[in-house]
């Protein structure tokens, strides 16, 4: 799977990744009424009205990104309905081939870490049947519970062809109160790095692990440090956009190969109509006005990348 991301960077020129984390607040009220008119003011009315909304955005976008990364917690929080949400969210936007990353930062031990890997990744057996569950192409990982918590996951992605994004250093406010606590003299997200390229050694593609790293574009010269101990480990970089990150702040993380990153946007991508940059589209355009930002952060990132 880390060959068709790749790949499929390369075709569109944006190493872009859509956050798709709808939230109430976001979706346009001509959507949630049809929603709620089929459905009533439900969990199930909520959970339709995330579903098409995300179908706008999908439809819009998909032929200028690689890949999606639907936040599972978005969808949790409306119940089952939400998580058929979510279900159908992923399907589609395998249909449109585009590459799909569950943000599901699962992070426990043995048989439970075992369990989140087959449903989000891999099969599980029923009977005589084996089943996909999710069927995610990759997902977040939390590493700090250990080796136990990673090695169910590795495995599933070696049988599966897929990939995993391991937490590193994460870009909010707060993540330095742990993870940059010093071992030894070195930063707790070095060490973590370093543990990240040990596992990516052997779970290699052509030109890169398809075990790779989530670094928020909110810490420009950690993830410069961070680039160097993990050459071949493909970086995750949330924090563009909504929470600070631009174009600039982010050449440090790809490799001069151009590759080697994928950069994320969620609410600036999904609710860039409510930004005064695109208030021209209105609600009842909003997937135009997504698609005309990630044009504008593909151009961002590129010349970014080109002036470096």
């Amino acid at each position: 799977m880390i060959q068709k991301l790749i790949s499929k960077i390369q075709k569109t020129q944006a190493p872009i990744v859509v956050g798709l984390d709808p939230m109430l607040s976001y979706i346009p009220e001509q959507i949630q009424k049809k929603a709620f008119a089929e459905y009533g003011e439900t969990l199930e009315g909520a959970a339709e009205a995330v579903w098409q909304y995300n179908k706008e955005i999908v439809d819009a976008v998909y032929d200028l990104v690689p890949a999606v990364k639907p936040q599972i917690a978005m969808y949790e929080q409306f119940g089952i309905e939400g998580l058929k949400a979510f279900k159908k969210t992923v399907d589609y936007c395998k249909s449109k081939d585009l590459v799909v990353i569950g943000d599901v930062k699962r992070g426990d031990i043995g048989s439970t870490s075992a369990a989140y890997a087959a449903g989000h990744l891999g099969r599980v057996q029923v009977g005589s049947h084996t089943y996909a569950g999710f069927d995610e192409d990759f997902a977040t990982v939390n590493p700090y519970l250990g080796s136990d918590g990673i090695k169910p996951f590795i495995e599933v992605c070696r049988q599966e062809k897929k990939g995993l994004f391991i937490l590193v250093k994460t870009s909010n406010p707060s993540s330095g109160e742990f993870q940059d606590r010093l071992i030894d003299g070195r930063p707790l997200y070095e060490l973590v790095g370093e543990q990240v390229a040990r596992w990516g050694e052997d779970c290699m593609g052509e030109a890169y692990s398809y075990i790779g790293a989530v670094v928020g574009a909110t810490y420009p010269e950690m993830g410069k440090a961070l680039r160097r101990i993990m050459p071949r480990s493909f970086i995750l970089v949330p924090g563009y956009g909504a929470q600070g990150g631009k174009g600039a702040d982010l050449v440090h993380f790809f490799n001069e190969d151009g590759l080697g990153a994928i950069v994320n946007s969620s609410r600036g991508i999904i609710a860039a109509y409510k930004q005064e940059k695109y208030a021209k589209f209105g609600a009842e355009h909003f997937a135009e006005a997504s698609r005309a930002a990630v044009e504008d952060m593909a151009a961002d990132i590129r010349s970014a990348l080109e002036n470096r």
